[in-house]
Parts: structure tokens; sequence; C-alpha cells
């Protein structure tokens, strides 16, 4: 496995699409956490829970049932602030709806926040 947040959005929106009321996401980073962090205070997933097996650990995901279409960007694009809403025409399927995930000094937050901070950084994902 290549790019872990790749593989666990694919493992999410597989689970989401069967209607799977949790999923197992294997292995996890500290970036895999942030995001899923961020997924649960915009209201896409519910609770996550991190288990450590020795081998690098384990995150068990309790899904709403909430998101149709989810995905990491890759490659991972630099954007300015100005470039922001390039990227929410290319990803998004409508104004407002549905969020982009960025990394940024600040943190990594969504790119409505980005736009209000007045900052760029780098696209990660998108969820809607």
């Amino acid at each position: 496995m290549v790019d872990i947040l790749a593989n666990a959005l694919t493992q999410i929106k597989n689970a989401e699409k069967v209607a799977k009321a949790s999923c197992v996401i294997k292995p996890v980073s500290n970036l895999l956490r942030d995001v899923l962090t961020l997924l649960k205070e915009e209201g896409y997933i519910g609770d996550f829970e991190t288990i450590d097996d020795g081998k690098g650990g384990i995150i068990n995901v309790n899904l709403l049932g909430r998101i149709n279409e989810c995905g990491a960007i890759r490659p991972r694009f630099s954007v300015s602030k100005n470039e922001l809403e390039k990227f929410e025409k290319r990803y998004l399927p409508s104004k407002n709806y549905g969020i982009i995930i960025v990394s940024t000094n600040q943190g990594i937050i969504t790119n409505e926040k980005a736009k209000k901070m007045n900052i760029g950084g780098t696209l990660l994902a998108f969820v809607y």
C-alpha cells in the first residue's frame, strides 16, 4: 500500500455503498487520524476508535450513511488562496455541497475555512 489516505477513503466509500454500519481501516497514520477527525466534525462519519495492534494500528469507523462520494486527490496539488475555487469546480458537484480537505500551515482544514482564513495549502481529499 502506497497511499494510506487513499486506501482508507476507498474502504469507507465501499462500506457506505453496501450500507455497512462500520468499517475497519488499517494501517493508521497521523494524517489519516486528522482527516477522520475533520470528517467527524463535519458530520460525514460517526465516532472512530484507534486500536494499537503492534503492526501499524487499526481504526474502527462508525458510518452514518452520509457520504455519496469521497476520494484522495492525486497528485496533491499545491494551491494558493485564489486557486481554491477552480479545484472546487473540478472535484465537487456544486457550490456549497461537500468539502475539500486542505493541508495548510494552520493544520488540516476544509476549503471553506481556508478561504475565510485567506490561506492556501496542499489538497488532500474531497467528500460529498
